[in-house]
């Protein structure tokens, strides 16, 4: 007949290794804040953005909330202030470069493997990034 894959499979994007990670530093090339630089906060791989301090900045707004007494937050129960909250938007990862730790300036990423482990490698000017 023909092949039967689950209808996930079929529609599942290509998951491939991202060379960014958090806690790094990297520089937008494209978009609202082109030219800006910050360390990357949170990474998700399986929609392929980041999180950048400082960057992509969005406004949400949010109600005042009241905390229950068994709160995650100490068990001390209380409200949380409401009003317009500032915080950092996702940004795709094609559209930043890694900063090279020697000299502050965009660079592209290669992989080298030495005994069965990987590391990252900037390729403008050769140094191990981690």
């Amino acid at each position: 007949m023909g092949d039967r894959r689950s209808a996930s499979a079929a529609t599942a994007p290509k998951r491939r290794k991202l060379k960014i990670r958090s806690g790094d530093r990297v520089r937008v090339m494209a978009g609202k804040d082109r030219g800006k630089s910050g360390r990357v906060l949170r990474v998700e791989p399986t929609k392929e953005r980041l999180y950048v301090e400082g960057l992509n900045m969005a406004k949400r707004h949010m109600r005042p909330r009241q905390m229950h007494e068994a709160s995650a937050f100490g068990g001390a129960g209380g409200s949380v202030a409401g009003g317009v909250i500032e915080r950092e938007g996702p940004i795709h990862i094609s559209n930043v470069m890694l900063l090279d730790p020697k000299g502050d300036q965009p660079t592209r990423v290669r992989i080298e493997r030495e005994g069965g482990s990987r590391s990252r490698v900037a390729k403008r000017s050769g140094t191990t990034i981690d």
